[in-house]
């Protein structure tokens, strides 16, 4: 089951992955990632990127250094 949620109303401290094709990336970030098949796109609440990531284990990481919450998405 799929449920839509407003993640804007659960808080301003809220962050989400979303894995993304390197393919599909612009040529010079494509080069940054190196090998990487998939990296992550952290956004925030309102939907906006924030970071890309190479595993979330960084978002994780990232996340906490600056007081968020990562949460995932189906």
């Amino acid at each position: 089951m799929h449920t839509k949620i407003d993640l804007e109303g659960l808080g301003q401290n809220i962050v989400y992955l979303k894995p993304v094709a390197t393919a599909d990336l612009p040529d010079d970030v494509r080069k940054e990632a190196g090998g990487i098949e998939t990296v992550f796109a952290v956004h925030n609440g309102e939907g906006a990127q924030v970071a890309l990531v190479a595993n979330p284990l960084i978002a994780s990481h990232l996340a906490a250094e600056h007081n968020m919450q990562l949460v995932t998405l189906h």
